[in-house]
């Protein structure tokens, strides 16, 4: 069966506000009474293009299965959000989420969007893994509703072009938590030097992040990741040197960019922002080490990073083989 991915109309109401009970219905508590809280479902094309962005509708066999919306955010020039995102049951799994996203980021993004937004209800966990999946993460508090579903909502949050390196506090840390153990699976298996060998599962990776998580929550960690066009694509962190007598020092770690993204300066972005964020948080010294000959050690020359010395077999590889280990240092 095919899909028919078009832009939506205001007759499509009947269908639009049956797609959204549906969903809606899949969850405890959560009530959509139209008339008294969401009368713009009645006329959402006509709602959307008031606000200056726009409606689609996916269709299948005559009938309404996907939709969403975005429009510009008038408290901010370069943000749009994304709205009104629901797929019927039916048509879960096609790829259909992803091709009604890809639309309208691409309808943003070409109307002028910096930052991409959206809200999600607390309560519906698989369009959060889709969302973070998409490289959105929590930005921002909960949102609280006063409407008939008692609703909260997270705020989630992405640049949506270029090369941007942010620094990613405790809810956006974890919320990036499985896009950040894919990018290590996927650095691990192509040879990245991270203190794991291949074949590194994702649950492994995954209870790696949840402590990078905790740790940004506890502030011993400051964590970045590096969108490129709207995707999470690398990461870089700050472990933060606990000891009474260096408290001007930090680590640089897991320096990971997904190979996929590979050759577009997303790395030397990633250390040049770990840099300026130690001296914001008065950091003055940082080290870090990485494999003798490896890309690593080549970005890090480059970048002004100065050798203090390699220790011959300080780790093992993929077959065993003993590798030697570089370290550096800079004063940032």
């Amino acid at each position: 069966m095919s899909v028919a991915i078009r832009p939506g109309t205001d007759a499509d109401a009947e269908g639009f506000i049956r797609l959204i009970g549906n969903a809606w219905g899949e969850y405890p508590n959560c009530v959509l009474d139209v008339d008294a809280e969401v009368p713009e479902l009645r006329a959402l094309a006509s709602h959307f293009e008031q606000a200056g962005g726009a409606l689609w509708a996916a269709e299948m066999d005559g009938e309404l299965v996907g939709m969403v919306a975005t429009r510009p955010l008038r408290d901010d020039d370069e943000a749009w959000e994304i709205g009104r995102m629901y797929v019927a049951k039916a048509a879960r799994g096609t790829g259909l989420a992803h091709q009604l996203l890809d639309g309208a980021e691409r309808h943003a993004v070409e109307h002028g969007a910096k930052r991409m937004i959206l809200w999600t209800d607390t309560r519906f966990e698989a369009a959060h893994r889709f969302y973070e999946k998409r490289g959105y993460v929590r930005a921002g508090s909960i949102r609280i509703l006063d409407d008939i579903s008692k609703s909260l909502e997270f705020r989630y949050a992405k640049p949506a072009t270029g090369v941007v390196v942010e620094v990613l506090d405790a809810a956006a840390a974890a919320s990036a938590e499985r896009r950040l153990a894919d990018i290590m699976v996927a650095c691990v298996e192509a040879g990245a030097s991270v203190n794991y060998l291949p074949p590194l599962s994702r649950e492994v990776a995954r209870a790696f992040w949840r402590g990078v998580s905790a740790d940004v929550a506890t502030g011993s960690r400051v964590l970045l990741g590096a969108w490129c066009d709207g995707q999470l694509a690398g990461t870089v962190h700050l472990a933060l040197a606990p000891q009474p007598n260096a408290p001007h020092r930090a680590e640089v770690s897991k320096l990971l960019v997904d190979p996929v993204f590979r050759r577009r300066g997303i790395g030397r972005a990633l250390m040049l922002r770990a840099e300026q964020t130690a001296r914001s948080i008065g950091r003055k010294l940082l080290v870090l080490d990485t494999e003798v000959g490896g890309e690593g050690e080549r970005l890090y020359r480059s970048l002004g990073w100065q050798e203090a010395g390699t220790i011959p077999g300080y780790a093992i590889g993929a077959k065993g083989e003993a590798m030697d280990t570089i370290f550096f240092w800079k004063r940032p």
